[in-house]
């Protein structure tokens, strides 16, 4: 019988938890927020990490009592049955059109930062880069977990000296960190910064490779959490000591602190993290289709491998979506702080469904942690406006599919 090593501590925990959220949007998304709130994006933050603390102690706590790689959707699939738990995995797949060239976009803010494109170029090269995503993981080849571990704790260790270096300057403007505070751009705020956290979800399964799981995983969830939003609240003040008016605020703050060369060093940390947050976002999520597609619930020619053990017709669909998202997304003349809140309603809804499956199955001791976990997420939802509706949208569009699936299939077997 085959089992997991345990071996993870808590302070190893710590780490892998933290840096699996953090990457290329530390560089960006605090000036996201501030472009939004202004000073108010302080308090944006302070609102999602509030937000945070009990959705992440409800999910460590379901991932504790039932590890599942399955995650959300096992713990829907307990809760609600079956068709509950197939729903939720087939709405993670709502995220590929939208969440991917999100990110793709994200990561060209960097290589625009160094080399200036148009438009049309911009959508050439993007199409460039996800063919030879593509192309490598249809060859079985992947960036090493250690790699992209390192790569994170660089980035991580850069915000902090610019940190220690900015707020270490005696004639540092800290008055600009105040100001007036409206709820309106807050709550907006907060709702595109959930972004940051997308992912937290994933990790209520490891739950089983700790050494003391019982002792360390729900401390070590929680502590990750207070980090991740800590390290944003702190790009955040950066951002708003920054003066300068670019499109990259940290490539500023870098050579207001340094002298020069943030376009380079913030622009190939923000290239790599970005390439390699995106090919494991395709592998993930073309194995989540070969899994869908080896359940019943997708057709079942996605469900075959190559000579690499690579779900070569999933992966290649994929790219044709994510292909087509692009040109939609050029055509349609849209930025990433256009399809972040899409990404975030989708996720609005399953961390809803994940929050009630909470209250269901966890002890009265949790239920009140489920129901404060699942307000924050309905306040998140009702900040991000007219976006939940793509999440609310793609569950109803899963739930139909579902159902014409099993009906279907019935008539197979009458037949």
């Amino acid at each position: 019988m085959t089992t997991l090593n345990p071996t993870i501590t808590r302070w190893q925990g710590i780490g892998l938890l933290a840096t699996s959220l953090l990457g290329t949007s530390v560089f960006i998304l605090p000036q996201v927020t501030v472009a939004m709130a202004g000073t108010g994006a302080l308090w944006a933050w302070a609102l999602l990490i509030l937000a945070m603390v009990p959705i992440t102690l409800v999910f460590a706590q379901l991932g504790r009592r039932f590890p599942s790689a399955g995650g959300p959707a096992f713990f829907v699939e307990k809760a609600f049955g079956a068709r509950a738990g197939v729903s939720v995995g087939l709405v993670f797949l709502f995220a590929a059109p939208v969440g991917l060239p999100a990110a793709m976009m994200m990561t060209f803010e960097f290589v625009h930062g160094l080399v200036p494109l148009t438009r049309e170029a911009t959508l050439l090269a993007q199409f460039g880069v996800l063919a030879a995503m593509v192309t490598l993981n249809l060859r079985g080849v992947q960036m090493s977990g250690r790699l992209q571990f390192g790569l994170t704790l660089v980035i991580l260790g850069l915000m902090l000296a610019l940190a220690v270096s900015l707020f270490g300057v005696e004639d540092v403007a800290r008055e600009t960190l105040s100001g007036p505070v409206s709820l309106s751009p807050v709550l907006a705020a907060a709702g595109v910064a959930i972004w940051s956290y997308l992912g937290i979800e994933a990790m209520s399964h490891l739950s089983a490779e700790f050494k003391s799981p019982e002792r360390d995983f729900v401390p070590a969830m929680l502590w990750a959490t207070l980090v991740v939003g800590l390290i944003y609240v702190l790009g955040t003040a950066m951002v708003l000591l920054v003066s300068g008016d670019s499109r990259l605020a940290m490539v500023d703050l870098f050579d207001q602190v340094m002298g020069s060369g943030g376009a380079w060093v913030i622009g190939v940390l923000g290239i790599l993290a970005g390439v390699a947050t995106m090919n494991t976002y395709l592998n993930a999520m073309s194995r989540l289709i070969w899994s869908l597609a080896q359940q019943r619930q997708l057709p079942r020619s996605l469900g075959q491998l190559n000579a690499h053990q690579v779900p070569q017709r999933a992966l290649l669909s994929l790219a044709v979506v994510l292909a087509l998202s692009l040109l939609c997304a050029y055509l349609g003349e849209l930025d990433f702080d256009v399809l972040l809140p899409w990404v975030n309603g989708l996720f609005v809804v399953i961390y809803l469904l994940c929050m009630a499956a909470g209250y269901r199955l966890l002890s009265r001791r949790y239920r009140v942690l489920a129901l404060i976990g699942a307000g924050f997420t309905a306040l998140l939802g009702f900040a991000l406006g007219a976006s939940l509706l793509y999440g609310i949208g793609s569950l109803l569009l899963v739930q139909v599919w579902v159902l014409w699936r099993r009906n279907r299939s019935g008539s197979l077997s009458a037949g």
